[in-house]
């Protein structure tokens, strides 16, 4: 049987259990009351039925929906017992249609509609009837209101609001644990009939999956479902109308259903022993390897946690857990050595960090696996016995003495010599040297404390084997002091005494300072130099002093100016002491001791002397002073006239004096004393291949001291005749037979190279340029240090 052959056997059974043709007969009754509209229903026998009470009220039609006639669908007819059939009487009908969806015959009453009608769109319509006169226009009754219900019919599928669901359940769920509940709607009318009556059934999914009918609810069906043998699933559920009945309508929709993981499987390492090699010379810190125990979970119930549980190097190795890769890291906890030890054992443990306490029958979720390290001999540098060395030394020591020495050592087993050098950036000014052998660090040049306290210098290690492995360490060495520094006037004193001063009056206060810095701190007596009658010092003892006047009153006019020798000593070992000499002027002063002028008067002219005789002395000094100067600028405008009257260039012109000198061993020829004291010379002597003047006077230049060497007094002598503007610019040759100090650079001979225990660094040769690399090569490659014989 076809669907349409049910479709018109329901309509059939419909149209006889509730027939539409109905009938609306209007009647007069006796009393006042509002007119009523009587029902004739027309029975299975085609006979009307009537009622002339109103006690039951016919205000209903029912009208079945999706008519398919060609005709108009007869709804039902009006009728009132006023009706005499003439056509005097005219039927209205209006509200809801009336007129387009409705119509209504005006002489019969018949009502019909005029298309088909959809119950899910309009479930009933309200509508007013109405039967007039047709000349006078008057109602005959009264208006009466009544409804068509439309009937329904099962013309709508289920539908669901989704065409596909997604869901999820944990993995191992227990039977019947809810996953999702899905829920069709029938546009159908559910109060009649089953049309609306929907049932759920699986078609796809089973055996793991199940749905209840009445409320959709899915359910696992199958116990102890594994996400890691399958994750996903598809489910198809269909729901069906007329109570899931042989000819009704259904509609179906798809559930993708996944399953979530839980932590049921533990981590396992893939193998039992893992090799790994690391070479000695590794930094603390440095990653060896890793390891990794694979897990079937997935997310944080994957999640690894590694330590080091057991074995022979838990002390040095570490062991750190990548949480983006899940792998544990093993790296170097303590310095290394192949010499010491050559292979680790490590038992290492991977554990979850996530349990499920319901499966803990699943477990232990952890693993071991066993580490095995070995260390892989390299040549390493030498390393020195500290990290650090601190040496204190005192300023006043001898040149060439120990200060300190440093030690290291070859840590690989062949022991290659060590070979101690100075980075000399360090040591710019070449202070220190280094004993290439046994690496004693000594004092080239002098110390002093006051010019640098302390000295940071580099010493470098490197096996003779291979002198490109070095290591470095750091020496500070401290420079003690000691009390080599006298003290002094602590600022420049700009001293007066009053003319008017009285015995014992206080002229100045004074301090000093010193250079050294002993340990208990400066402590510094003033003392002077000898008896002074006029003058006094008086010592504070908290390192000043005062200067007292010892007689009363002073004359600027008889002496302007003191010199005052003052004696400083300090109380260190060895005592240093100096003398500061104060110059005292002596000035004019208020009676508050205020200073008011400290030059010498002019003496006073005889009185009676006018002031037009002091004018015309005046204008006569003026007059000679001018007159001098005249003549002095005249004279020097004079040509100076050689004794050599050649045409030629005087230049070219040899002088000789026939004078020769007896040598080293003449020591009569010249006496070097006259260098050494050129006090003793009373007058400078003129040249001689110039005419003397007189105008310009010899020029006096200070005597050297006793001590002064004499290339600094002939250098001096130079630069006096080289800076003199009489002397002619006449070649001269100028013999002293002095041939003054050593060279500071010594010898570049390698004649003696072997045998000399002095400096043999020549690492200064590279940086004068590239001329001088040839030297540097021959003479050692710049080894500035000097090597154990």
């Amino acid at each position: 049987m076809t669907i349409q052959q049910v479709l018109l056997l329901l309509l059939l059974w419909m149209w006889l259990l509730h027939p539409c043709h109905t009938e609306m007969l209007f009647r007069r009754t006796p009393d006042l009351r509002p007119k009523g509209f009587a029902g004739r229903a027309s029975g299975s026998d085609g006979k009307a039925l009537h009622r002339q009470k109103r006690g039951w009220m016919w205000n209903q039609f029912f009208l079945l929906e999706e008519y398919t006639g060609s005709d108009y669908q007869y709804v039902g007819k009006l009728h009132s017992d006023q009706d005499k059939g003439d056509g005097s009487l005219k039927y209205i009908l209006s509200g809801d249609g009336a007129g387009t969806l409705f119509i209504i015959d005006e002489k019969t009453g018949d009502i019909h509609a005029t298309r088909r009608i959809d119950r899910e769109e309009k479930a009933f319509y309200t509508l007013r009837a109405q039967a007039i006169n047709r000349r006078t226009l008057r109602p005959v009754e009264p208006e009466s209101e009544f409804v068509i219900k439309i009937h329904d019919i099962n013309d709508n599928e289920p539908t669901f609001p989704e065409e596909i669901y997604t869901a999820s359940v944990p993995e191992m769920s227990v039977v019947g644990t809810s996953v999702v509940q899905v829920t069709a709607t029938d546009a159908d009318d559910p109060s009649y009939g089953n049309s609306a009556r929907i049932i759920y059934s699986i078609l796809q999914g089973q055996p793991y999956f199940s749905v209840e009918p009445e409320t959709g609810i899915i359910r696992t069906a199958l116990p102890n479902m594994n996400r890691e043998n399958r994750e996903q699933y598809q489910v198809v559920i269909q729901a069906k109308d007329m109570g899931g009945q042989m000819g009704g309508l259904s509609g179906t929709t798809t559930v993708n259903i996944t399953l979530t993981d839980v932590n049921d499987n533990p981590p396992r390492f893939p193998q039992s022993t893992i090799h790994l090699r690391i070479p000695e010379s590794s930094p603390v810190g440095t990653a060896i390897g890793s390891v990794k125990a694979t897990d079937a979970d997935i997310g944080k119930n994957a999640e690894v946690e590694y330590r080091i549980v057991d074995g022979d190097g838990t002390d040095m190795f570490d062991i750190v857990t990548q949480r983006d890769t899940q792998e544990g890291i093993i790296t170097v906890r303590k310095p290394l050595d192949y010499e010491t030890r050559r292979l680790y054992t490590l038992k290492v443990e991977a554990e979850n960090t996530h349990v499920d306490p319901r499966f803990y029958y699943l477990g232990p979720f952890k693993d071991t696996t066993i580490v095995k390290i070995s260390v892989e001999d390299v040549d390493e540098p030498p390393i020195f016995s500290r990290s650090s060395y601190l040496f204190e030394v005192h300023e006043d020591i001898e040149l060439g003495t120990i200060i300190g020495t440093v030690m290291a050592r070859d840590p690989d087993s062949a022991s290659s010599p060590i070979r101690f050098s100075l980075d000399r950036h360090t040591d710019l000014d070449r202070i220190f040297n280094i004993h290439s052998g046994n690496g004693s660090i000594y004092t080239s040049k002098p110390l002093d404390r006051e010019i640098s306290q302390w000295h940071n210098l580099s010493v470098i290690a490197a096996e003779i084997n291979n002198p490109k492995d070095t290591t470095r360490v750091p020496v500070y060495v401290r420079i003690l002091d000691v009390n080599d520094n006298a003290p002094q006037f602590a600022v420049f004193y700009d001293t007066f005494v009053c003319e008017n001063a009285r015995a014992g009056q206080l002229i100045q206060t004074i301090s000093a300072v010193d250079k050294d810095d002993p340990l208990g701190g400066q402590k510094f007596f003033f003392s002077l130099a000898a008896v002074n009658p006029n003058f006094t010092v008086q010592d504070n003892e908290d390192n000043t002093a005062r200067i007292l006047t010892r007689r009363n009153g002073f004359s600027r006019h008889e002496i302007s100016t003191y010199l005052l020798p003052v004696v400083i000593s300090d109380n260190d070992y060895p005592i240093q002491s100096s003398t500061g000499t104060l110059t005292i002027r002596v000035c004019a002063c208020d009676s508050r001791g205020n200073m008011q002028s400290c030059n010498a008067e002019a003496l006073l002219l005889p009185a009676g002397l006018s002031t037009g005789a002091l004018i015309a002395i005046l204008l006569c000094i003026i007059i000679l002073l001018v007159i001098v100067v005249l003549f002095a600028a005249l004279k020097r405008q004079r040509k100076k006239e050689p004794l050599i009257l050649s045409k030629e260039d005087i230049r070219d012109n040899i002088v000789s004096y026939n004078d020769e000198g007896g040598g080293e061993e003449d020591t009569q020829a010249f006496d070097i004393g006259t260098l050494r004291n050129p006090a003793a010379i009373e007058d400078k002597k003129l040249r001689r291949d110039i005419i003397p003047e007189t105008l310009f006077v010899p020029r006096r230049t200070p005597s050297a001291p006793d001590n002064t060497d004499v290339r600094d007094f002939i250098n001096q002598r130079l630069k006096e005749n080289d800076t003199d503007p009489a002397a002619p610019p006449y070649d001269s040759l100028a013999t002293y037979a002095y041939e003054g100090n050593d060279s500071i650079a010594e010898s570049l001979s390698s004649l003696e190279s072997g045998t000399t225990e002095g400096d043999q660094n020549y690492d200064y040769l590279r940086e004068w340029g590239p001329r001088f690399n040839k030297l540097a090569e021959m003479y050692g490659g710049g080894e500035s240090d000097k090597d154990t014989s």
